[in-house]
């Protein structure tokens, strides 16, 4: 399995961005794809996790209300729409996916596949 994150950026507080994961390769239909994030300093965190159906999700507490994740099913492709952008947003942000979705898969450790981190800046 292949990953290729791409869409970030430099943003102002307030400013939405959205954030794009293409998976290529072996991908089952048991797939789950999730979005961390790793700020200067700091370790890696959840963000948000999402079937390969597209129809179960769950998000970080800090991102709740804020961030929506998706996935296009023609593109095989999942989105992390971001809105309300703080600076504490500020960090790399990875695409990493697993054998099936879990609501209790929130460590890095528990992904199996990675792709290349996206830098996004939020400026306050």
């Amino acid at each position: 399995v292949q990953l290729q994150a791409s869409g970030g950026g430099l943003v102002q507080a307030g400013d939405s961005l959205r954030l794009s994961c293409a998976a290529s390769g072996r991908t089952d239909s048991t797939f789950a794809i999730g979005w961390f994030r790793q700020a200067p300093g700091k370790e890696r965190e959840f963000v948000a996790a999402v079937s390969w159906s597209g129809r179960t999700s769950n998000y970080a507490d800090s991102v709740k209300g804020r961030f929506t994740i998706s996935r296009a099913v023609a593109e095989n492709t999942v989105y992390l729409q971001m809105t309300d952008l703080k600076p504490e947003d500020t960090a790399a942000y990875y695409c990493a996916a697993r054998n099936y979705f879990s609501r209790h898969a929130l460590t890095p450790a528990s992904y199996d596949y990675w792709g290349q981190g996206t830098l996004v800046t939020v400026s306050s």
